[in-house]
């Protein structure tokens, strides 16, 4: 396994709900896409380039980041109906002005 694939699964933070060791067995699942032709050469660009190792580094690292907005849309749509926690507000307004979950 190549070093970065190495740190990088160090790195993984399981997603809600998900223990650490399930969040990476190692196993993998081949499974086929069809992408607009667009995209794939935009993806193919980042691999050419050196900026990605491979397509499925591309295709893995977007699914990750869109789990990781929708379990944030869910908490935040849940903390939304919960009663305030004191000291709380200031952290959310920051959140608010930083983060980007679209």
């Amino acid at each position: 396994m190549a070093s970065g694939k190495a740190d990088r699964l160090n790195e993984a933070k399981p997603l809600a709900g998900e223990s650490q060791s399930a969040s990476r067995t190692g196993m993998t699942t081949q499974i086929t896409v069809r992408l607009p032709d667009d995209l794939v050469t935009l993806v193919d660009a980042l691999v050419s380039s050196g900026q990605e190792r491979s397509r499925a580094s591309v295709v893995e690292r977007a699914l990750e980041r869109e789990l990781r907005r929708a379990v944030a849309l869910r908490d935040a749509a849940i903390l939304q109906g919960a009663a305030p926690v004191p000291g709380l507000d200031a952290l959310a307004a920051w959140a608010q002005r930083h983060v980007d979950v679209a």
